[in-house]
């Protein structure tokens, strides 16, 4: 004959284990929805962090692009000499200036030493900061440290 108290166990344990089981039913569900849904939330962020970080670059782009129009662009020269009486009028460092230009500090010295010319697109970043002044140079500047600030 079986033992009563094995049997009264185990029909015990038997019983715990489906009400177990009938309990975390519906909570295995909600996670693994739960698991989808951040799942997705996360894919969705991705997309969006690069979607804001090409419209950053986007606007960095922008924010530098010279108004100058096409009919001023064809009328003016370009000078080694200009551009290094304009830096040194703005008291800008050949860095900083390039950074104003959007370019390099070597292709400001190359163009300083006569040894390149600037090619339309920075012909025309030329003529727009012909035009601005010291406190105007020193702002954009700073404008460009900050976003990069923010960005971090």
């Amino acid at each position: 004959m079986p033992n009563i108290a094995a049997v009264l166990r185990e029909e015990i344990r038997r019983l715990a284990k489906r009400e177990i089981k009938i309990n975390t039913s519906s909570t295995k569900g909600a996670v693994a929805q739960f698991r989808r849904d951040i799942a997705k939330l996360k894919r969705e962020f991705g997309e969006q962090r690069k979607e804001i970080a090409f419209l950053k670059a986007q606007e960095k782009k922008h924010l530098y692009q010279p108004q100058v129009k096409e009919d001023e662009l064809e009328s003016v020269r370009f000078s080694a000499r200009s551009v290094k009486a304009q830096r040194s009028r703005l008291g800008l460092s050949a860095a900083n200036y390039g950074k104003l230009v959007g370019v390099s500090d070597l292709t400001i010295y190359s163009w300083e030493h006569g040894n390149s010319r600037p090619r339309k697109a920075q012909l025309a970043s030329l003529i727009a900061v012909r035009g601005i002044g010291k406190r105007d140079a020193l702002a954009k500047l700073e404008a460009g440290k900050n976003r990069k600030k923010v960005r971090r």
